[in-house]
């Protein structure tokens, strides 16, 4: 079952974030298999993350919880919050996945 992690960056934490990138991006990179999709949440007029979203192939929610404690964010201590949940796969990539399990 896929999970879904929301994460919430701390108040004033761009420059913290812009300086984690490469190192995150590589993480995502070595561990693009994990992933159904991810990416920032950015504001209205396209700039300034502020957290982001990650959809994950794991089985359980400890496999969520140690995928985000290993990304290079949450271990510069970009966080305010994270959660953690369940995601029902309905569509993806345009289609009907409800019947596939």
């Amino acid at each position: 079952m896929p999970w879904m992690v929301e994460t919430y960056d701390k108040p004033d934490h761009g420059a913290r974030r812009l300086r984690l990138r490469p190192e995150h991006l590589d993480f995502l990179e070595a561990n693009s298999k994990t992933l159904l999709a991810c990416g920032a949440k950015i504001g209205d007029d396209g700039e300034g993350a502020s957290g982001g979203l990650y959809l994950l192939d794991v089985e359980t929610r400890a496999e969520a919880q140690a995928f985000i404690e290993a990304d290079p964010f949450f271990k510069g201590e970009l966080f305010e919050r994270v959660f953690i949940t369940r995601w029902r796969k309905a569509y993806l990539d345009g289609r009907n996945t409800l019947n596939e399990d």
